[in-house]
This record gives C-alpha cells, sequence and structure tokens, in this order.
C-alpha cells in the first residue's frame, strides 16, 4: 500500500523558514516525479515544485523561485522543500504528491496518482 506523509509545517513570521519533509513507502520512487502543491484559502491547488527521483531534474513556481528548494533523499525514499524568505501569501495547506503521469505538467494536480494527508503552513506577524 503506498502512503505519503507530510510533515515539518508551522507558524513563522515573514521572512523566516521552515523545511517540509515527505516520507513515501509501499513502492520505489526512483524514475518518476514526486511534486509539492499548495492550496491557500479560497484558492486552487497550485503546483510549488517537483524532482524527478534517480535524476537531477527539478521545476518551480514561478513565485517561490529562488526562495525554495526541492530535494530528495533515495535511500530515505524521502523529498524535502526547504522554504526561505517565507511570506504571508505561501500560507497554505501543503501536500505531496507522486508517481505523475507521463507526458503530463509537473504542476497540474491531477496528473499525480498518489497524495499525503498535507502539513499546514502559516506565515504572519
Amino acid at each position: 500500500q503506498v502512503q505519503l506523509v507530510e510533515s515539518g509545517g508551522g507558524s513563522v513570521q515573514p521572512g523566516g523558514s521552515l523545511r517540509l519533509s515527505c516520507a513515501a513507502s509501499g513502492y520505489t520512487t526512483i524514475n518518476n516525479w514526486m511534486g509539492w502543491f499548495r492550496q491557500g484559502p479560497g484558492k486552487e491547488r497550485e503546483g510549488v515544485a517537483a524532482i524527478f527521483i534517480g535524476g537531477t531534474t527539478t521545476a518551480y513556481a514561478d513565485s517561490v523561485k529562488g526562495r525554495f528548494t526541492i530535494s530528495q533523499e533515495n535511500a530515505k525514499s524521502t523529498v524535502y522543500l526547504q522554504m526561505n524568505s517565507l511570506k504571508p501569501e505561501d500560507t497554505a495547506m501543503y501536500y505531496c504528491a507522486a508517481e505523475k503521469v507521463l507526458g503530463r505538467s509537473w504542476s497540474t494536480p491531477t496528473a499525480y496518482k498518489y497524495w499525503g494527508q498535507g502539513t499546514q503552513v502559516t506565515v504572519s506577524s
């Protein structure tokens, strides 16, 4: 049974940092994509970053480029999202997704087969 579990969310002030973790179990993630998505209040779910497990390819939304970094740790089947210089607009529920359908955009929620339960990130003064 495939499981994705996010952790690391919390409440921080603007300019602060958080590192989210996504632990995968039940299958091998190598040679496929894993992504981070977020959904703020009253907003649609949007792609934040994605990484091709087993390779070096990464992708980022323009809104987080230069501030967020996605990385992988295959030995532990874990993907991280380091978030620096956080802004209030980064406030959202953050979700980990895995197994993207071939040919679909990394930033499309429906392209992924498996999802975690989400972890809340709140950025406020």
